[in-house]
């Protein structure tokens, strides 16, 4: 039987309008709000199901080599020792070379904790060599998290805490 080992919480409303503002610019107050209320946490397809599927909670169209930062809405309680570990959506890389930007995401544990929340943010490319344009409807599938145990050296002593997003252990 698999560890129960995290818990996906939706971020504050005022982070996820501050998260949406930042990315697209003046948006609707009205508008903001009922794409909160309809964000939709991660959830396995299957009992078998590695993955947890993410939703977007806009539409996403991407004509190819076009990028997009997508807010998500959300952020993820994990215990120590395990972080998760974000791709695309199968089909999605299949049919259109969907490409998160960093290539696979890492949300460590202690991310939760960042003055941000811990918003999750996905920067999504259109890198299809075929011409496609990436369609997806608000509310479906773009993105599964998996969630990994990892370890550390036997001489590891960090003890620094982290205090924000992308980059923010970097020293």
């Amino acid at each position: 039987m698999a560890k129960r080992i995290a818990k996906f919480h939706k971020v504050s409303y005022e982070q996820f309008r501050e998260g949406v503002l930042d990315t697209f610019g003046t948006t609707d107050d009205a508008d903001i709000h009922r794409i909160y209320e309809e964000i939709r946490l991660p959830k396995r397809a299957t009992a078998g199901s590695a993955g947890y599927d993410f939703y977007t909670p806009f539409p996403i169209v991407l004509e190819p080599g076009q990028i997009v930062k997508i807010p998500t809405g959300i952020r993820v309680e994990m215990e120590e020792n395990w972080v998760l570990k974000c791709y695309p959506r199968s089909g999605l890389g299949f049919k259109y070379r969907l490409q998160l930007n960093n290539t696979v995401g890492i949300i460590d544990s202690d991310y939760f904790y960042s003055d941000n929340e811990g918003h999750i943010f996905v920067k999504l490319t259109n890198d299809t060599r075929e011409e496609k344009v990436v369609e997806v409807e608000a509310g479906k599938g773009f993105m599964q998290g998996i969630f990994v145990e990892y370890g550390i050296t036997v001489d590891d002593d960090v003890t620094a805490v982290r205090n924000g997003g992308f980059g923010s252990t970097t020293t």
